[in-house]
């Protein structure tokens, strides 16, 4: 649990301070059977972006990397190379939770769909993700969502199927909260404007709400994390110290609740800094050129 004086106890015997980030690697070491749950896998290298193809090596390449930290890989995409991540990732003995990117571009989204479909029935996806945070861009209408999400479901009885959004979509969506087998939430206090102090309390208040509507279904939070560059948002304020009290005090939290989280991210992505400024190339534990950042 985060402390207001910046101590962070209590991490399987460590004691971690802001002055000692490095124990990031230790903590890996203390840890080998558990590592995180699962993280988002960061795909495109340096001066790539959505809509490059992606090649078997460079997926390779990164899968080797976060291979012995991680259970699980999130990806976002099942088109343009992305259908070789939860390849890789199971010939490496990982489990995978494979997303189809949907926006409003429905003949893209036919791909993705017949993408997604054609991987989970070839025995590459363990969770099935219909889209991420479309309602939140008001992609599509709910009834469409729905529509994929019916097709999915239907191509794949075996393997459960969710829907990923921030948390507070499944509050106000009853229909999609209903349809989904898993519930998949992106929580960020970062994003809602939380100080480090207290940010550990307020994703548990976000859980906390989304169990509240998930009528005893799993609950998987999909995304969450903070960087460590960048401008500061309202009360959060990306830093070296901050991303790594976060990380730490998460890591902790859902070994000790029992909590099912991907970690966002894995690798740092120049291009995401169009969508949300300079600090949305910050994300990762690894940086662009593949180093992990904490050491």
């Amino acid at each position: 649990m985060s402390k207001r004086d910046g101590k962070i106890l209590s991490l399987s015997g460590m004691n971690v301070s802001p002055e000692n980030e490095g124990q990031l690697k230790d903590y890996f070491k203390a840890n080998p059977e558990k590592g995180m749950h699962g993280i988002g896998f960061s795909a495109y290298e340096e001066g790539q972006e959505p809509g490059d193809e992606l090649s078997l090596a460079q997926v390779q390449r990164r899968m080797t990397i976060i291979k012995p930290y991680v259970q699980w890989v999130r990806s976002f995409s099942c088109i343009q190379g992305n259908e070789l991540i939860p390849m890789v990732a199971r010939q490496q003995g990982l489990k995978t939770l494979v997303g189809a990117w949907l926006g409003d571009d429905l003949e893209k989204n036919e791909l993705e769909i017949e993408a997604l479909i054609k991987l989970a029935q070839d025995g590459y996806v363990d969770v099935a993700a219909v889209g991420n945070e479309v309602m939140y861009r008001d992609d599509l209408t709910e009834e469409q969502l729905l529509d994929y999400i019916r097709r999915v479901k239907a191509a794949v009885p075996d393997i459960p199927v969710g829907y990923v959004d921030a948390y507070y979509e499944f509050e106000d969506r009853p229909a999609i909260t209903e349809i989904c087998d898993v519930i998949l939430a992106n929580c960020y206090p970062f994003w809602e404007g939380c100080s480090i102090e207290y940010s550990l309390l307020y994703m548990k208040d976000m859980y906390r709400r989304t169990e509240k509507v998930a009528a005893g279904k799993k609950i998987i939070i999909t995304e969450t994390g903070w960087p460590n560059k960048g401008q500061t948002f309202y009360g959060a304020v990306p830093s070296q110290e901050n991303a790594i009290r976060y990380f730490l005090n998460t890591q902790h939290w859902a070994q000790t609740d029992e909590i099912d989280i991907f970690y966002f991210s894995s690798f740092d992505e120049s291009w995401k800094v169009g969508a949300e400024g300079d600090v949305g190339a910050y994300w990762g534990l690894w940086d662009k050129d593949e180093k992990l950042k904490y050491v």
